[in-house]
Order: structure tokens, then C-alpha cells, then sequence
């Protein structure tokens, strides 16, 4: 499994670098990421078709030879051998792709991603913004996230979310979970669904930083046959970040050997 994020800086982003790149990508694409009234929702779309795009070529798949599938409920993959499981996500500044060629459920397999960048939306209280959601929360989770410092309740109360968005990403059943099913002990490192420690995931957490800006992020995996484990590593081999000019223009130049 291999995470790429991308940083995207609107300010630093030229214009003409954005016209560059959607030309790039296939005509359903460009109709698609031109609806966009806001840039940057733009920006970040096509950052996406990018990673999907480089990741083919460095596969040795032309993007244009390549065939996309997807599952009942949606969840894309790419019709390969063995199929290729993927998916993406992104907040604010940060585009972020994971990768895997599995072998469980195949073929979009079960991997997902997300990340969410460390604030609080609007001018509500961090406890008052929790709140919002606290239907989705499990007992556990509200008495972890009671007591402590707002600094500390907003880091926890981001892991927690984003590591049931990443489970059920994986799942690929997205919006309509009742994420209070899923319990993540953020204290203790243990995950639980419907009170019981699933068999066979692996969740990593990660973080970014983009100067002041910290962005929380986790992947779930499964993995079949192991016990489930909950890991952060500060360094790893499986997430790489880059910012968005540098990745867009190394981009152009993979795919314009395709």
C-alpha cells in the first residue's frame, strides 16, 4: 500500500500551469473539473485525475489504455491483473491518493483513505463543533474526548473521525454508515465495530504539515489473516508528500512519454 499527497497552495498555483494540465487529462474530465465555479475546487479535482494518471504510467499502464471499473456501490477501481484499489481524498490544501494491489474482496479491494486539516470550521468552539456529530460517537469516544485540553480534544476528535471515514471508505459504502458503529479507542490504539475488534485491518495514521497548517490523515487496509493493528509512524516508506507545482509538472512530463 502507497499514500501520495499533494499540497496545493492556490496563490502559488499559476494559471497557466492549470491549463497545461487539464489538457492532459481525458475530455470527460476536463467537462467535469470546468463546472467548478470556485478555482480551487477545480485545482483539486484535477490533482486527483493526476495521481490516478501517474500512478498508471508508473505501472507501466497508459492512461489512456486504461480501463476503470467499479463496484455496486460505486467504489472505483482499476481493471488490471490483479485489479488495481484506490482512492482519494482531500481537505483544504491537501490532495491525497492511497494505492494497493491487494488480495481480499477483490477488485476494488477494501482500502481507504482520509485526512482532515486540524481547525475548526466557522467561528464555533471546538466543543460546540464536536458536538454537532455527537450522535456519531460512541460512549468511549465521548468520555476520551471529555477532560481535556480543546488542543488535545480537536487532535482526538480528528482521529477518530477521519479513521471512520477511512473505514468505510474502504468498505465502500461512504455516506449513510451510522459511524457510531465504529469505536476508535484513540488512547488505547484499539478499533472496535459494533463492540468487537475487527479481524484482518491495518490502520496507519499519518500527519502533514504545510507550515502552520497540521493536517490528520489515516488509511485503512484490510489485510486478511492478521489481528488488527493501529500504527502512526512519523517516518514511513508508504507516504510521500509533495507540493503541487512540483508534482503537476513532473506529471505533464510522465505523460507526455505515454
Amino acid at each position: 500500500m502507497q499514500v501520495q499527497a499533494v499540497i496545493y497552495t492556490p496563490a502559488s498555483f499559476p494559471d497557466e500551469l492549470y491549463h497545461r494540465a487539464l489538457a492532459a487529462v481525458d475530455a470527460p474530465s476536463q467537462a467535469r473539473i470546468e463546472r467548478f465555479y470556485h478555482r480551487a475546487d477545480a485545482c483539486r479535482t484535477l490533482i486527483g485525475r493526476l495521481l490516478v494518471r501517474t500512478m498508471l504510467a508508473a505501472r507501466g499502464i497508459a492512461p489512456s489504455s486504461a480501463v476503470f471499473g467499479a463496484t455496486p456501490a460505486g467504489k472505483p477501481f482499476v481493471v488490471a491483473d490483479p485489479p488495481i484499489a484506490y482512492n482519494i481524498t482531500h481537505d483544504n490544501g491537501v490532495v491525497a491518493m492511497a494505492v494497493a494491489r491487494g488480495l481480499h474482496d477483490p477488485p476494488a479491494f477494501r482500502v481507504g483513505i482520509d485526512v482532515m486539516k486540524l481547525r475548526v470550521p466557522g467561528r464555533e468552539g471546538v466543543r460546540a463543533f464536536v458536538g454537532m456529530v455527537e450522535d456519531q460517537l460512541t460512549p468511549l469516544e465521548h468520555r476520551l474526548l471529555g477532560g481535556v485540553p480543546e488542543d488535545e480534544l480537536l487532535r482526538r476528535f480528528f482521529w477518530m473521525w477521519t479513521l471512520k471515514e477511512a473505514y468505510t471508505k474502504a468498505l465502500g459504502l461512504g455516506l449513510g454508515f451510522d459511524f457510531s458503529r465504529v469505536e476508535f479507542d484513540v488512547v488505547n490504539r484499539v478499533v472496535r465495530v459494533d463492540g468487537v475488534v475487527p479481524e484482518g485491518w491495518a490502520f496507519r495514521m499519518f500527519v502533514i504539515a504545510d507550515g502552520q497548517d497540521v493536517y490528520e490523515g489515516v488509511v485503512a487496509e484490510y489485510v486478511g489473516g492478521v489481528p488488527t493493528t493501529v500504527v502512526h509512524e512519523e517516518t514511513n516508506g508508504w507516504l510521500t508528500v509533495q507540493d503541487a507545482v512540483a508534482f503537476t509538472e513532473n506529471a505533464l512530463d510522465v505523460l507526455k512519454k505515454q
